[in-house]
């Protein structure tokens, strides 16, 4: 058969299983990546686990997610960080050193490589023609103590790219296109690769955007050959070596297939509070502004800043609106300074931030009550932003700097300006902001006050019993379930002050559920756990005394954290079901381990209403092992089998 470009990295990497779709299958690990968001818990399950040495070919550490200071926490955790990164041998990236997936992009990404990282938007890289996937912290842990990553093997779905883009219209409204027609959903059991004539018009950072928002989708992950486009991108990067073609047999053979006529799109916006809400800017214009954030690392290329400093030239930000701009990385921030580019933001009227997640991730910029915000980001879940009440709306950079100048929602196809960018010829780097490991220094590792040991699973008991404490609507996040901003992300090294706050988007009692029933069960829609690829979305419910969820579907990662952590996920054979179980419900699962060593299915009985159902256990033969096991650190620590 001919393969597709994920096929044959794939085949390249293969340790164990077969290219069959839907069947789990273990892959060798080139590079890992974490941030500090996740990384805390990263590194205290790396050191956990103790291995003699790392066996990525790269792994780093970036501080860009807990930037600000305003306690000791967040200052506490990157020194952990720091000291576990010289200890273990991995590259260290300072605060300000810019964004992750950024900076991995321009200084480390290679083609045909794989690349796993504790954060679900890694995809990024694929931009190069990497494969790259976001994943659970522990799983990110095992890959550099061992070497590999297991994962069921999706399908790939083509989109096929004709035409060019028209002016005005970025990389960010060809996902949010694609988001429209697909759904949050539409992705999931799925690697997007994108092929035809239209790539050839998209730079490497506009691929790295549509690849980005393939997180969205549900995707497991997104990529793009590697090209002619790819290698001027490395060898102006400094990386010429680092150049490989790659691209699909042809007449490769995929799953599905759409086709999107580049020409055709419009600048688009996703409305809140999802990124598959998509409508024309056109439909939305007028709308008032009181807010808008530029950056991300969706949208803080090179390219994108270029394009909102030519935008802003001249002009000045609407007495309205509060504009700030977050450079991707410390080397471009150096190249808007260098070029005149940060002045012409400046004296428009911006604020500019630190190269950093920053209001993305809800850290500092939290809009003002009922406001509405507009943000090249990819994500608009409601509350994410820090405020609650704020209606936020996704777009490109091209219709975030021109609706700045306007004051309302405007189309920047309006705009009577040139904004073709020139690409330099040698991006220069600004690596200072990298520490490599010292291997003759201090091997200690420093542990701040705040920082926990991590809750670690059980073996299941043989019936498990308890109230459902909460059931939810489809398409529940991550971030509902530990909700991220400015005041709870320093406590990412601190499960049970986070545990205080779960489900705080929905309920404002579930820690007290927990406690006062010891645990119970969650009963969960389509979807569940979508979003961010924080474990600690199972690890806060594991400290709660949650066993089993039981919901329509779930969310790829958030699934794998579960198990990773010793909860069962279970689903509905007859979602009907779904519809009978009421909050405080009692229920009882029956044969527990005898169910995980061989059967399909688990019985349970809901007491309360006097009925039985039938939940499926959708598991692998090693996935059954790690729940029967306790958690995947156990079973790790326990089992040297692949």
């Amino acid at each position: 058969m001919q393969l597709p470009l994920f096929y044959k990295i794939i085949k390249s990497h293969l340790i164990n299983g077969d290219l069959e779709p839907g069947k789990e299958i273990t892959i060798s690990i080139n590079q890992t990546l974490t941030q500090d968001s996740t990384g805390t818990m990263v590194y205290l399950q790396l050191e956990a686990l103790n291995p003699p040495s790392i066996k990525t070919d790269l792994s780093v550490a970036y501080i860009d997610h807990n930037m600000l200071q305003s306690g000791f926490e967040n200052a506490d955790d990157h020194a952990f960080i720091k000291s576990v990164a010289n200890k273990r041998g991995i590259v260290f990236s300072k605060p300000g050193g810019g964004i992750c997936h950024q900076v991995h992009l321009e200084r480390f990404t290679k083609p045909g490589t794989t690349l796993i990282g504790s954060d679900s938007h890694t995809p990024t890289a694929g931009g190069v023609g990497a494969i790259a996937i976001g994943a659970g912290g522990l799983d990110v842990a095992v890959a550099m103590a061992k070497g590999y990553y297991h994962l069921i093997l999706p399908e790939v779905y083509e989109v096929k790219l004709i035409g060019k883009l028209p002016f005005g219209v970025n990389a960010k409204d060809v996902i949010l296109h694609v988001l429209e027609k697909l759904s949050v959903k539409g992705g999931v059991g799925y690697a997007m690769e994108y092929t035809g004539p239209g790539i050839a018009s998209l730079s490497v950072t506009d691929r790295a955007t549509i690849c980005n928002m393939g997180a969205e989708l549900g995707a497991t992950t997104s990529i793009f050959p590697s090209d002619d486009i790819t290698k001027e991108f490395l060898i102006a990067q400094g990386r010429p070596n680092d150049y490989v073609k790659m691209e699909a047999d042809e007449n490769a053979v995929y799953s599905k297939t759409i086709e999107v006529d580049l020409s055709e799109i419009k600048p688009l916006v996703a409305k809140p509070h999802m990124p598959d809400e998509v409508c024309s800017v056109e439909e939305v214009s007028g709308i008032k502004v009181d807010q808008v954030a530029i950056g991300s690392c969706t949208n803080s290329s090179y390219s994108d800043m270029m394009k909102v400093a030519r935008i802003l030239e001249g002009n000045h930000v609407a007495p309205n609106v509060d504009l700030v701009i977050s450079p991707g990385s410390a080397n471009i921030l150096r190249l808007l300074a260098e070029s005149g580019a940060l002045a012409k933001m400046i004296s428009a009227g911006a604020r500019i931030l630190e190269s950093a997640c920053g209001p993305c991730i809800g850290m500092g910029q939290s809009p003002k009550t009922d406001a509405v915000s507009l943000r090249t980001f990819n994500r608009n879940f409601k509350g994410r932003s820090g405020t609650m009440s704020a209606q936020v709306y996704l777009v490109s950079p091209e219709t975030a700097a021109y609706s700045a100048i306007k004051g309302t929602i405007s189309d920047p196809s309006n705009l009577d300006i040139n904004l073709d960018i020139t690409l330099p010829d040698n991006y220069g780097s600004t690596d200072n902001y990298f520490i490599y490991p010292d291997t003759k220094g201090d091997k200690s590792v420093v542990m701040g006050p705040n920082i926990k040991p991590f809750p670690l699973g059980s073996k299941p008991e043989n019936d498990i019993k308890g109230k459902v404490l909460l059931k939810t609507e489809d398409n529940i996040t991550t971030d509902d379930i530990v909700p991220s901003h400015s005041k709870l992300l320093p406590f990412r090294s601190n499960v049970p002050h986070l545990s205080k706050f779960a489900f705080s988007t929905i309920v404002d009692d579930f820690h007290e559920r927990a406690t006062q029933n010891n645990g119970g069960f969650i009963v969960g829609g389509e979807n569940y756990g979508q979003g961010s690829s924080r474990e600690h979305a199972a690890l806060v419910p594991l400290h709660l005394g949650i066993r089993a969820v039981i919901a329509k579907s779930f969310a790829r990662i958030h699934r794998n954290n579960l198990i990773n952590s010793g909860i069962i996920p279970l689903l509905w054979s007859n979602t009907e079901d779904y519809s009978h179980v009421n909050e405080m419900d009692e229920l009882i699962l029956y044969d527990i381990p005898e169910a995980l060593k061989d059967r399909d299915e688990i019985i349970c009985y809901n007491t309360t209403r006097d009925e039985k159902y039938i939940l499926k256990l959708s598991i692998s033969s090693r996935e059954r092992d790690i729940l029967q096991a306790g958690g995947y650190l156990l079973y790790v620590q326990s089992s040297e089998v692949i």
